[in-house]
């Protein structure tokens, strides 16, 4: 049991980071499985547009998917269209908080389309099939050596051997797309790592605050959906109760739909005032009162730098 408890809380603490490996694990899985069962190398003039099919339109669809899944991007997008009507604070501020959002909405998304690309070049195929098709490479390796070059070059895919007839002088298409590939995880690893350290930097908090920040904005969500789910269990009761026994409702008291909009905004910390939620917010101002955006809330470089486990306020 203490062992179960163990994990389960080792789980909980680095959730986001095994929320990547396990995304990055899956798209490198189903990328062995289209290179091994649904890739097959045309061999002619088409293996441009085939390896190009192969090693683009995945990634592109694993990046629209990562952001369909992301319930900051519904969060963000939900009555943005609206938002000029009912938000006091300015069009530019609002607009520019959305962007920084929506920069870690993309950063997130970006995970798995990468992971695809990176194993895809490692395994060579889909890149061995795209090159060997390409009038780039054709110049570079059958330069001054004929037709009868070409038309070796783009059945590489489907007979290695041809690899070594054709050309010494430069990298086997298996080695150029390896090349690539670990270059592509080098820039990877390189840009995480300093957009995490900027991130930091730049964090409006301490560290520990940080992690008491984070700690609140998971209890929040536990509590704020069991109420949510009680709250309408009785509501649904209600109006189910009625309908069938023909009564009059009784007195409910349930958010108004300004109440909702006050606390549905995407926070960003605020220094002058410690709040760490719009929930956290809308309690503490005066309940029932206008709850106007501060510079805090619409503070691009504040919302833009807070640690992405917490600005995300997991999730919810």
């Amino acid at each position: 049991m203490d062992t179960l408890r163990t994990a389960l809380d080792f789980c909980i603490r680095h959730q986001t980071i095994l929320g990547y490996s396990i995304v990055s694990l899956l798209t490198a899985a189903i990328e062995c499985i289209f290179s091994a069962v649904v890739f097959k190398c045309p061999c002619n003039s088409g293996n441009v547009l085939y390896g190009s099919v192969f090693l683009i339109v995945p990634a592109f669809i694993l990046f629209l998917l990562g952001y369909m899944v992301n319930p900051r991007m519904w969060r963000l997008l939900t009555g943005i269209c609206t938002l000029k009507k009912s938000c006091s604070c300015s069009p530019w501020g609002a607009w520019t908080s959305s962007l920084c959002v929506l920069l870690q909405v993309t950063a997130r998304a970006v995970v798995a389309p990468l992971t695809w690309l990176a194993v895809a070049l490692l395994r060579a195929s889909f890149y061995e099939c795209m090159a060997s098709g390409s009038s780039l490479i054709k110049n570079l390796v059958c330069k001054d050596k004929g037709e009868q070059c070409h038309e070796m070059l783009v059945k590489i895919p489907c007979d290695g051997k041809l690899s070594e007839k054709i050309s010494s002088e430069f990298l086997s298409l298996q080695a150029q797309s390896q090349l690539i590939g670990w270059l592509l995880i080098i820039a990877i690893m390189t840009a995480a790592l300093t957009a995490k350290c900027i991130s930091r930097c730049c964090s409006p908090v301490s560290y520990l605050q940080l992690k008491f920040w984070k700690i609140y904005s998971e209890k929040e969500r536990e509590l704020f959906e069991a109420k949510a789910k009680e709250h309408a269990s009785k509501l649904s009761e209600r109006n189910v109760n009625c309908f069938f026994e023909a009564t009059d409702p009784a007195p409910f008291q349930t958010p108004s739909n300004e109440d909702w909009r006050k606390i549905s905004f995407l926070y960003a910390f605020n220094l002058q005032k410690q709040h760490y939620s719009m929930l956290h917010k809308y309690v503490n101002t005066n309940r029932g009162s206008s709850i106007r955006l501060g510079k805090g809330d619409q503070n691009p470089t504040v919302l833009g730098f807070v640690d992405e486990a917490i600005a995300s306020e997991s999730g919810f």
